[in-house]
């Protein structure tokens, strides 16, 4: 018998209620480092980094329902203080509603590749999104990125290249959630292994 998914108010934010800049500290009830994810799943790396870095405050935004419904509840039933989950388009979230200089770090673990050369227009990755990125990052900030998708990684890599007077290459450390040979532990990591998918993993840092 499937699990009923509840809501949880002080997990999930409603995109209705936001007005203008959101204010971490309100959301989260306490300042604190804020990192981001985009596209969270399942939430499994949200959930384990969220239990080892108790005192960062982590923001997952994810569009499909049934992974947002998902990831609300299981963040819910773990009664995270520090975890908060959106369901908005992350592109608009970025441009609209995040202030300028309040990010530590962006997240993005195993993004949608739209692998039809017709669909490519779609990817998260582009030139306009990095530079909102870069907005809203800190001085010192990071993105840390992983795919299965060398197309994918491709063009992610080509778009950080376009930018390194500001970003600068450093090494990519295993999430707290990552086994053994994994990077991140995620559901989607652990299934492109299983298929002997090579995995491509970069992070950069805010100069």
């Amino acid at each position: 018998m499937a699990r009923i998914l509840k809501d949880y108010p002080a997990v999930s934010l409603k995109p209705e209620g936001l007005d203008g800049e959101i204010d971490f500290v309100r959301i989260f009830g306490r300042s604190g480092p804020v990192h981001i994810e985009i596209g969270i799943g399942r939430a499994t790396f949200l959930l384990n980094q969220a239990m080892a870095q108790p005192q960062v405050n982590f923001l997952g935004i994810e569009w499909a329902g049934k992974f947002y419904r998902y990831a609300v509840d299981r963040i819910g039933r773990w009664a995270l203080h520090n975890a908060r989950i959106i369901r908005i388009d992350a592109a608009a979230f970025l441009a609209d509603f995040v202030p300028a200089d309040s990010v530590e770090c962006f997240h993005i673990y195993f993004p949608d590749p739209w692998p039809k050369r017709n669909h490519r227009k779609r990817r998260f990755f582009c030139p306009a999104n990095l530079e909102q990125m870069l907005r809203c990052l800190k001085p010192g900030g990071n993105i840390k990125i992983a795919t299965d998708h060398a197309d994918y990684f491709e063009q992610i890599q080509a778009t950080l290249t376009a930018q390194s007077r500001r970003l600068e290459e450093v090494e990519f450390l295993p999430t707290a959630g990552a086994d053994r040979g994994e990077w991140v532990g995620t559901n989607f990591e652990r299934k492109y292994l299983k298929e002997q998918r090579p995995i491509y993993t970069i992070a950069v840092r805010k100069i």
